[in-house]
């Protein structure tokens, strides 16, 4: 007998994460037993992510290094009609797949939760209360806030551009295309660590200068290197 269909396919990009992945997985074991099914895609990691990674998922997998890459590898296998692209540091809120399928239910496309980011700095609250009013200005999403879409609507405009950085933005201006995004208040809740490991005021400055620089047609490798990811 084949096994029911997923509501949900939660895809997970990852890299060099084998000493947090398992407890990352911890909280999507009950969104798991409720019909969702979670794919980790690993980047080429150099530790044993993806070992730690088999006992909390449903689908472990390997693909080119580079986010976009992996999130449209976990898309290919994903089985569910509503995909959820979800980073290693980011924890859902409470019936996050209700609030989804609801909204995807009534007509809409695609979407993107509000950001809490933890930490000890002040700052960080207004980083993301200044994401979440941004987000609902431009109707551009990042992958910080959990994009989710229909599977047809991903198909429809290629997935995610497979460039280094940047791919949420120009993932959310080609669904934008399709309808604005449904911003769901309910707050994901990402690590706050990059921010204070290079500061957070030198990381708000280089992220402005970056999204600026993007807008104006800059290179997204360039940008990457900039931002700081290897080759």
């Amino acid at each position: 007998m084949q096994p029911s269909r997923p509501t949900v396919s939660i895809i997970m990009p990852v890299l060099n994460e084998a000493e947090t992945i398992a407890e990352a997985l911890v909280p999507l074991q009950t969104l798991r037993a409720h019909g969702a099914e979670v794919i980790v895609v690993d980047g080429g990691s150099c530790d044993a992510t993806l070992a730690q990674a088999r006992a909390g998922c449903d689908l472990a997998i390997s693909a080119p290094r580079g986010r976009a890459c992996q999130m449209n590898a976990g898309a290919l296998h994903a089985r569910a009609d509503i995909l959820l692209f979800l980073h290693a540091d980011t924890r859902l809120p409470e019936a996050a797949i209700p609030s989804i399928r609801y909204a995807l239910g009534l007509g809409e496309t695609w979407g993107r939760f509000d950001v809490r980011i933890t930490g000890a700095h002040r700052m960080l609250r207004v980083v993301a209360q200044m994401m979440n009013w941004r987000s609902r200005l431009t109707g551009i999403a990042t992958g910080d806030q959990a994009i989710f879409c229909k599977r047809d609507a991903f198909r429809s405009v290629g997935g995610y551009p497979e460039q280094p950085l940047m791919e949420d933005i120009a993932l959310s201006r080609a669904l934008k295309r399709i309808t604005r995004p449904v911003c769901l208040d309910r707050r994901v809740v990402t690590s706050g660590r990059r921010w204070e490991k290079h500061g957070v005021w030198k990381t708000i400055a280089l992220m402005w200068r970056l999204r600026a620089a993007y807008a104006l047609g800059a290179d997204p490798v360039s940008l990457a290197r900039q931002y700081g990811y290897g080759p």
